[in-house]
C-alpha cells in the first residue's frame, strides 16, 4: 500500500508527525484521526533534499548486519534507544552510523520505531516495517526481529544459490561473444590482407566470413548504437504497465517452472514470517503481493484478497488462481485445518526453495550445452573457413 506522511496536531495543542500505510488519501487521513489527533496535512511524501541525496548511500547499508546487531541488543535487555545509540556509536560505515542516528532522532522527536524505518524505503521493505509495526503492537520486538533474521537469512541464501547457479553461463555467454568479436574486427582483417597480396579467390565460406568482418570493422560504431538504442527502447517499454506484463507472462512461457518455483517460496516465505511476526492476515497478504516481482501473478494475488475477505480461508482461493503448485495448496489446507498456517507457510517454503534449486540445476544442464554447441558452431566456422582458405594456398601456381 502507498506511504503517506501526515502532520497533526494533538488535543493539547502540540504537532506530531509521522507516516501511515494506507490504500489511498483519505483512508490515511481516516487512520491518522483514529489516533486521536487533528490532521493537518496528509500526502505521499517527497523525498527531502538531504535524505534524496543520500538514498544512494543508504542503499549500501547491510540490513542483515544492521538487524543482528539490534537484535542482539535488545535480547540483552538494552532498551531501543540505547540500541541505536551503541549502533550508531560502533559501526564502521558512515551510511550505518547515519541510519541509526536518524533513526535514533526520529523515536526522540516522538515517532515510532517503525515510523521511523518507514522514513527509509530503500532501506527497509515494508515486509520488515509490517513486522516491527506488529511487534510494537505486541510488546515483543525481540521476537519479532528473531523472526525477522529468519527471514533475512533465508532470503540471502536463496539469492546467493540462485547467482552462483548463473554466473558460469552468463561468464560462458560473455566469454563466447568477446572471443568472436575480436575474431571478426581484429584476426580476420588481418588475414584477409595475405590473400589480397596473393590475389588468390577464395572459398564461399571464406568469402562469407571476410563480407561479415569487413562489415563490423567498418560500421561496428552503427552495430553499437543499435545495440545500445534496443536496449533503452525495451528498458522503456518494460517500465510501462502494459510492457512488464507482457515481459512477465513471456517469462513464464519460457521458464514457467523454475518462475513458479521461485514465486511460491518467495510468497509463502513472506507470508509466514509476517503471520509469525503478528501481522494479521489481510496486512499481510497486502505486504506480500507487493514482494511477487512477476506482475501477472502479482495482479492475480487480488483474487485472493478478496476470498479472503470473504472468509474462504487462504488455501482455497489460491487454489482457483490455477498457478500455485499443488502439493503447496494441500500443505497450506491443512495448515488451516490445524491452526497452524505460519508454520505450515514456511515448511512450503522450505519445500519449493529445495525444489527451485534442483529446477533451476535442470535448466542450466539444458543451457549450459546448448550455449557451448552455439559458440563450438560459431567458432567452429570461422575456424574452417580460415582452413579452407589456406589449404587453397597449394592450388596457386609458381
Amino acid at each position: 500500500m502507498p506511504l503517506y506522511s501526515y502532520r497533526a496536531a494533538t488535543r493539547e495543542g502540540g504537532i506530531k508527525e509521522g507516516y501511515v500505510e494506507a490504500p489511498n488519501q483519505k483512508a490515511a487521513v481516516q487512520m491518522v484521526r483514529q489516533m486521536g489527533v487533528i490532521p493537518i496535512r496528509v500526502k505521499e511524501p517527497a523525498l527531502r533534499k538531504g535524505l534524496a541525496a543520500s538514498v544512494r548511500r543508504k542503499k549500501k547499508v547491510d540490513l542483515l548486519t544492521f538487524t543482528t546487531e539490534l537484535n542482539a541488543l535488545l535480547g540483552a535487555g538494552l532498551p531501543l534507544d540505547r540500541s541505536l545509540q551503541i549502533i550508531a556509536d560502533i559501526s564502521e560505515h558512515k551510511e550505518a552510523r547515519e541510519l541509526a542516528e536518524d533513526i535514533l532522532s526520529a523515536i526522540r522527536e516522538g515517532s515510532s520505531f517503525s515510523e521511523a524505518l518507514m522514513r527509509h524505503p530503500q532501506v527497509f521493505p515494508r515486509v520488515y516495517v509490517s513486522m516491527v509495526r506488529a511487534g510494537e503492537a505486541g510488546g515483543v520486538l525481540d521476537t519479532v526481529l528473531d523472526k525477522i533474521l529468519e527471514f533475512l537469512e533465508s532470503t540471502r541464501q536463496l539469492k546467493e544459490s540462485l547467482y552462483s547457479a548463473l554466473i558460469y553461463p552468463v561468464l560462458l555467454t560473455i566469454t563466447g561473444i568477446a572471443s568472436i568479436v575480436v575474431l571478426l574486427t581484429y584476426v580476420i582483417p588481418k588475414f584477409s590482407r595475405v590473400f589480397e597480396d596473393i590475389g588468390q579467390g577464395m572459398p564461399l565460406p571464406t568469402q562469407i566470413l571476410l563480407a561479415v568482418s569487413q562489415f563490423f570493422s567498418n560500421y561496428w560504431w552503427i552495430i553499437a548504437g543499435l545495440f545500445l538504442l534496443t536496449l533503452f527502447a525495451f528498458r522503456r517499454y518494460i517500465s510501462t504497465d502494459e510492457g512488464r506484463r507482457k515481459w512477465d507472462e513471456m517469462k513464464l512461457r519460457l521458464m514457467g517452472e523454475v518462475l513458479i518455483k521461485l514465486e511460491t517460496a518467495r510468497f509463502a516465505r513472506t507470508l509466514g514470517a509476517l503471520l509469525k511476526g503478528g501481522v494479521p492476515l489481510l496486512q499481510a497478504l497486502y505486504n506480500v503481493k507487493e514482494v511477487v516481482s512477476n506482475t501477472v501473478i502479482a495482479s492475480r494475488l487480488d483474487e485472493v484478497i478478496r476470498g479472503v475477505k470473504e472468509g474462504e480461508g487462504l488455501a482455497r482461493p489460491l487454489e482457483r488462481l490455477g498457478i500455485f503448485p499443488p502439493l503447496a495448496i494441500s500443505m497450506l489446507k491443512v495448515g488451516e485445518e490445524t491452526g497452524s498456517l505460519d508454520g505450515m507457510l514456511l515448511k512450503v517454503a522450505d519445500t519449493y526453495e529445495r525444489e527451485l534449486k534442483t529446477a533451476l540445476k535442470r535448466f542450466i544442464s539444458i543451457i549450459e550445452p546448448a550455449l557451448i554447441l552455439l559458440m563450438g558452431l560459431l567458432v567452429g566456422f570461422i575456424v574452417i573457413s580460415i582452413l579452407l582458405a589456406i589449404f587453397s594456398i597449394n592450388e596457386i601456381p609458381f
